[in-house]
């Protein structure tokens, strides 16, 4: 009895544990890319992003192939054209919207927005793919929505591209969700190997509209910055921090329930907001702080209600979608989403 107790308390240990280096990880990678936009003036969020793909790749190689950290899971040369290019296509346009919104608006408002993934996500299988949801799903929605419409509203340092970038980010994550369901099925991807796979062609998609778009800024920036050497290696070592964010991610999710990790997805967007205010000072107006809340409140909610949901047999003579197909929607933090 007493070593189930001792074996139960190091259960939770180390799931905390998990969920701060998590936090860590992923809190320091959101405010250094916005540092490195306001504070380094490199102003160029698709040459980040494509840093940040190359180190992730490197360090997925690394982890699989050098180090065998994580076994290899084999996807045959054919399936790496038809599904993983397509998901590394879709994948990178996320990421780079979530760095060109991050160079526009401030982070505490950009956190905000990405938190109305569940609704496009629900209303994209609701409109593309026909999928019948409970009305419970529907009414979660709604303070979710409401708190986004309050927070960007009530916005002080609005800006509508940032704003527009960080929508189609919620879209494409959306996106690449429910394309995760049908180009990857049958395979079962962690979060190392769908680096390993997704990053090389996302580097190669983002190279040339880097080079062509911001290739000249780029240029004109090292002549001009007073330590660009050092501004490189900084940007380099972040792309490192970038990729042990990802690795992080795996242990996160084996070492949680799906409820504590959406819980802990949305207190973390919270952590995430209070760290970036206390040190970029932007200004916050009370409504807007109370349109966050209500947001966050609204993603737990939802994801307590799909954890309701999931735990019920379909209801016979309902037309519930099949549990196969409903089921994979995900709990507000898409266990395949990988934030750069």
């Amino acid at each position: 009895m007493e070593e189930n107790s001792v074996l139960f308390q190091w259960s939770v240990i180390r799931s905390l544990l998990c969920i701060l280096q998590w936090w860590t990880f992923n809190v320091t990678v959101i405010i250094v890319n916005k540092w490195i936009f306001q504070k380094l003036d490199f102003k160029f969020p698709l040459s980040v992003s494509c840093v940040h793909f190359i180190c992730s790749a490197i360090g997925a190689y690394i982890v699989i192939k050098v180090l065998k950290l994580k076994p290899l899971i084999t996807v045959d040369p054919e399936d790496r054209w038809k599904r993983i290019f397509p998901m590394s296509f879709v994948f990178c346009i996320n990421i780079v919207l979530g760095n060109v919104s991050l160079r526009y608006i401030p982070v505490s408002f950009m956190q905000t927005i990405k938190s109305f993934t569940p609704a496009t996500t629900v209303v994209l299988q609701w409109l593309v793919w026909r999928k019948y949801f409970d009305w419970r799903i529907w009414a979660s929605l709604i303070p979710i929505v409401g708190g986004i419409l309050l927070t960007s509203v009530t916005e002080m340092s609005f800006n509508m591209f940032g704003f527009c970038a960080a929508l189609l980010g919620c879209l494409a994550t959306s996106t690449k969700t429910i394309l995760a369901e049908s180009l990857l099925h049958g395979y079962k991807f962690d979060s190392i190997n769908t680096v390993y796979y997704m990053a090389p062609y996302a580097t190669m998609i983002l190279v040339l509209p880097a080079m062509l778009l911001e290739g000249n800024g780029v240029l004109e920036w090292l002549n001009t910055h007073p330590y660009p050497w050092s501004a490189l290696i900084i940007i380099f070592s972040f792309g490192v921090l970038a990729f042990c964010f990802n690795f992080s991610i795996f242990y996160v999710i084996h070492s949680t329930t799906a409820v504590t990790f959406n819980v802990a997805g949305n207190l973390k967007v919270a952590v995430a907001v209070l760290v970036s205010w206390l040190i970029f000072r932007n200004p916050i107006s009370y409504l807007n702080a109370v349109g966050c809340a209500i947001t966050l409140v609204g993603c737990t909610f939802y994801g307590y209600v799909r954890h309701l949901l999931s735990q019920q047999p379909p209801v016979p003579g309902t037309p519930r979608t099949p549990r196969s197909k409903m089921e994979s929607l995900p709990l507000v933090n898409d266990k395949l989403e990988n934030k750069f």
